[in-house]
Parts: structure tokens; sequence; C-alpha cells
């Protein structure tokens, strides 16, 4: 396999975009430790599996995007990044194969986590898995009917935080669930960028977004109050006494968040879903980092 080829392969799952998933399995995993229980190797092994099972994701939405017509030469996502089929690094039968893999992949994971730590890993494997695959194949294909943004935030939020944690202490938590929010919110807030820069383009496939539906103006206010909320809710999560002052961390990252709204407002940029994610890794290793020093400091 040659240099060019191997390199194709590296970005065609969008390796940059499983920050979000390695940050949303390390909350779960680092609450879990400040409740007594940490498995560096089950750690690991979750976020692999959460790893495998968005790279799988990934692969699935770039194939059907192309079949369904969304995805050429002038949509957008095409013009920032490598885009596997469009530009005709991989070939799309190699593509929908790889995916396969990867998803197989994640199951085996999930199968072996769930003997370990118990039957709800199963549970959450399962809706992930049904959650990735349906997210632009039949017969849900529900990317197009302007659920995306609701199964990502569930996704990115309570249901990959909720199961790390339970990977690392086989029970459920309600500080998992809260803390998983925020995060989950702006999460989804990419996917909706993304759609809202899209409006004219997906319009005219036929395709229905939260975007379309609110139309541009109130996709922007839409994007703009939802960002505001992620932050009042960890607001509210910190001073209610569920995490330590240390979570106040977060807010460092409020001028990246500032600088971006008003980006928005004066025009949605075609990196937007990029710069969203931004701004996610930022909070999210910001509040990693305040759950370690509460950890180390007690």
């Amino acid at each position: 396999m040659s240099k060019e080829l191997l390199k194709n392969w590296f970005i065609a799952p969008r390796p940059w975009s499983f920050t979000m998933t390695l940050i949303s399995v390390s909350v779960g995993s680092a609450l879990a430790a400040l409740d007594g229980r940490f498995s560096p190797a089950l750690f690991v092994l979750a976020a692999a599996g959460a790893v495998f099972m968005h790279a799988g994701t990934n692969l699935l939405n770039d194939y059907y995007d192309v079949k369904n017509g969304l995805d050429t030469e002038s949509a957008a996502t095409a013009q920032y990044r490598p885009h596997p089929i469009v530009h005709g690094l991989i070939p799309a039968r190699q593509v929908m194969l790889a995916a396969c893999g990867l998803f197989c992949a994640a199951v085996l994971i999930g199968v072996f986590l769930t003997v370990v730590s118990g039957w709800m890993v199963l549970v959450i494997g399962v809706l992930g898995v049904a959650a990735g695959i349906g997210y632009t194949a039949p017969p849900m294909k529900y990317k197009y009917i302007a659920l995306g943004e609701a199964a990502v935030f569930l996704m990115w939020g309570p249901l990959m935080v909720e199961g790390a944690y339970y990977v690392q202490m086989q029970a459920l938590s309600a500080k998992a669930l809260l803390v998983s929010i925020p995060f989950g919110v702006l999460v989804a807030l990419t996917i909706f960028a993304n759609n809202i820069r899209d409006i004219d383009h997906d319009s005219i496939r036929h395709i229905s977004t939260l975007a379309i539906r609110l139309g541009p103006s109130r996709g922007i206010h839409a994007y703009l109050l939802l960002m505001v909320l992620a932050y009042v809710s960890m607001l509210f999560i910190t001073l209610s006494g569920v995490l330590t002052p240390w979570a106040f961390l977060v807010f460092l990252s409020l001028p990246l968040a500032a600088q971006l709204l008003r980006q928005m407002k004066r025009g949605v940029p075609a990196d937007a879903d990029a710069r969203t994610a931004r701004l996610d890794t930022a909070f999210g290793v910001l509040l990693v980092a305040a759950l370690i020093i509460q950890g180390l400091t007690g």
C-alpha cells in the first residue's frame, strides 16, 4: 500500500472529530474515578469501541451522502476537507466495507465489555450502533428528517458519558447525566452549524433538516441560544454543588465561544462545523482537566 493511499485511509474517517468521542468517554470515566473506581484497561477499551463506532459512522455518512446526491464537488463539505469518495481518493465500495469492519470491531468490544461490566453496556451499544448506521443509511436516514442534532446530543452526551461511567462502576449516575448535557449540546451544535451552512444546498435536494425547518434567521438564533444554554447549564451544575468550583475552568473557553458567536451573526463560514468542533474540544478538555484536578486535590 502506497504512502498516498495510507494517507487517504487515515483522513477518510475524519480523525480530527474523534476528540469529541474521547472527551465524552473521558468525562464519564473521570466521574467514575471520583466515585472511587477506575480501570485504565476498561477506559482504553471503551474509548476504542466508541472511536471505532464514530469512524464507521463518518464513513457511512460519506457513502450515503454521495449516494443520495448531497455530497458533490459543489458541496461545502468537499471544499474544506478531503472527501474520500467525491475526490476519488478511495472507491465507494471500499469505504462501505471499511465502515462495516469498524462497526464489527466496535460490536466485539461492546460484547466483551458487556460480559465484564453488565447488560447496560449492551443496551447503550445497540442504541449507538443503530444511531450510527441509521444516521444516513436506509430505512431510517434520520439525518434527512431533522433528527440529526437530537441523536448526536443523546449519543455524545448522556449515552456515551453514562456508558463510560457504567463500564467503570457497573451503575448509572445522575451526576454523569447532568454533566453530559452541556457537552452534548455543544457537539450537537457542530451538526447544526453544518446544516445551517448547507440550507440552500440541502433544500434543492429535497431533504429536511432542523436548520431548513427553522430557516436561516431562526436557525442562527437557535444556535446562539443553545450555545448560551450550554454555558448556563454548566454554571448551574457547578453552583448547585454537582461539581466543585474547579469546573469553572470550562469558562476559559468563553472567548472562543464569543468569537464564534460574532462570526455566526455576521455570516455562516464554510467551516462553521469545524469551528464549532474547536469550541467543543476546548470546552471538553477543560472539563476533563477540572475533573482530574478535582480528583487529585480531593
